[in-house]
């Protein structure tokens, strides 16, 4: 098989569950290997793939995890040899070996040895890939229980609920920043830092009508938004931790600084606060990017003023993303959108635009335009620090992403400013692009439903495609069918 050639990691999982070995097998070292016990598939969000294997590499038997991967460089290129949870690997599986090296290493600078699948499969890698493949597809289920009866349902029924499940889904998100914003004028009101500080808040606080005067503060819209924006760019697996940053590294605090490069300045801070920067001090300084010790002397200077927590590299999930989706590439655009809000009335812009754009598709497109932020600098080739990447990487947000923002942060937002400042005509005007605009991007969940409810381009609607993701989330996985308006009628 080409060396080059990628298959889903999924399917190499499943040649290393079943796979019998009917042959002597050696790591790429030349190190006979016999497998006690293959271990038991992760599956958390991060760590290694298979855990507690017990494994007989040359003359020692070790119980540790083991590692699968398509290439050999691969373990470097998803950083494991950044990442603590990876310290316990005693085996480097992968399908094809890319690289001369026999070895890989942890962060701890342990060696562990490498093998390659074709050195001990019992049949051909293309014959058991399109088994494992065969497999997976066998016991694929569908995301919703109603799956093989739901085209019962008439399809207005179907459209009509899951609109109604789209603006549910909307108002949750509204009153979801509503609740973060009356935290953030607690906060601002009594001083207090967070996330150090434990507090709590009043119910009262919850309850309250805010004045138009409580709310007015500039710097209060600007923490919301920021806070919102980096939790959109972690996806699924860093948006806790972007959310943590964002409030940790907080704009109060950045504001009071000032600097000829305000992006590296602000990279300097949220990349030290994420505790991504490596140890310059205990590296040889032949290892050590320019980039990097500007970041680390910066820190130098702001690191006594702030008293707030430093996050651990361990804390960050690299595992099974995209390089383009490393958390590294997510700051670093992160950073940019911190130069928008402050320096570039990012907010301030949004509002006008959606004051004085009348059709809803220009509007939609003008803003989302403001979302996307081109790579440059250190970052447009770098995945991770002091390593180059292979190619130039273009976007740091694309598209697609700023599709995603523009619906789940944006129209929110611009909902809740312009319904708590008294401005309804215009909050209605938001609710309305949300429900008429489609959307770009692509979701596996809702193109599973698509398929389940015989709605084929339904999704691309807006509305109706947040409506599919609250169906499966309040109804599908709560087993509420006969709460559903699509169970009822097809059920019943």
């Amino acid at each position: 098989m080409n060396d080059q050639v990628k298959v889903p990691e999924k399917f190499l999982y499943d040649i290393w569950k079943n796979q019998n070995i009917d042959k002597e097998v050696f790591t790429a070292c030349g190190q006979k290997i016999v497998v006690f016990d293959r271990g038991i598939a992760n599956t958390e969000k991060g760590g290694p793939d298979f855990i507690n294997a017990r494994i007989k590499i040359g003359n020692i038997t070790y119980v540790g995890d083991v590692e699968i991967d398509n290439l050999h460089s691969d373990w470097k290129t998803h950083g494991h040899n950044l990442n603590k949870r990876y310290n316990k690997v005693i085996l480097h599986a992968v399908l094809s070996c890319d690289s001369t090296t026999k070895f890989v290493f942890t962060q701890e600078g342990r060696k562990i040895p490498t093998v390659c699948f074709d050195s001990f499969l019992e049949e051909s890698i293309n014959t058991t890939l399109r088994n494992a493949i065969s497999h997976e597809r066998e016991n694929k289920t569908n995301k919703i229980p109603c799956h093989e009866i739901a085209s019962a349902a008439d399809e207005k029924t179907k459209i009509d609920f899951l609109f109604d499940l789209g603006i549910e889904r909307f108002k949750k998100k509204c009153e979801r920043l509503v609740h973060r914003l009356k935290e953030l004028v607690f906060i601002s009101d009594m001083e207090v830092k967070e996330p150090v500080v434990k507090y709590e808040i009043p119910q009262n606080y919850y309850e309250k009508k805010f004045s138009i005067a409580e709310i007015s503060k500039r710097e209060l819209w600007e923490q919301l938004f920021y806070e919102e924006i980096f939790e959109a760019l972690g996806y699924s697996q860093n948006k806790t931790i972007m959310l943590k940053l964002a409030q940790s590294a907080n704009l109060d605090f950045v504001r009071q600084y000032q600097d000829p490069s305000p992006i590296k300045l602000y990279e300097s801070i949220l990349f030290n606060i994420a505790g991504l920067v490596p140890d310059v001090k205990n590296l040889p300084t032949s290892e050590v990017s320019e980039y990097t010790m500007e970041l680390a002397k910066k820190w130098g200077d702001i690191k006594p003023n702030y008293d707030g927590r430093i996050y651990a590299e361990s804390d960050w999930h690299f595992f099974r993303l995209r390089p383009l989706n490393f958390p590294t590439i997510r700051i670093a655009g992160g950073a940019r959108f911190i130069d928008k809000i402050l320096n570039h009335n990012l907010i301030a812009v949004m509002i006008k635009k959606f004051a004085e754009i009348h059709n809803h598709t220009v509007l939609s497109n003008s803003v989302k335009s403001l979302l996307i932020i081109k790579s440059e600098g250190y970052w447009s080739n770098h995945y991770v620090f002091d390593k180059e990447a292979s190619e130039d990487i273009n976007y740091f947000v694309g598209s697609s992403r700023a599709d995603e923002i523009y619906i789940n942060v944006v129209l929110p937002f611009m909902y809740v400013y312009f319904d708590l400042f008294g401005k309804k005509h215009f909050a209605q005007k938001v609710l309305k692009v949300f429900s008429q605009i489609n959307i770009n991007a692509e979701n596996s969940l809702v193109n599973e439903i698509s398929q389940s409810l015989a709605l084929v381009n339904a999704w691309k609607r807006t509305v109706i495609y947040q409506g599919m993701i609250e169906l499966f989330r309040s109804y599908c996985t709560k087993h509420r069918c006969l709460d559903c308006r699509i169970g009822t009628n097809v059920f019943n």
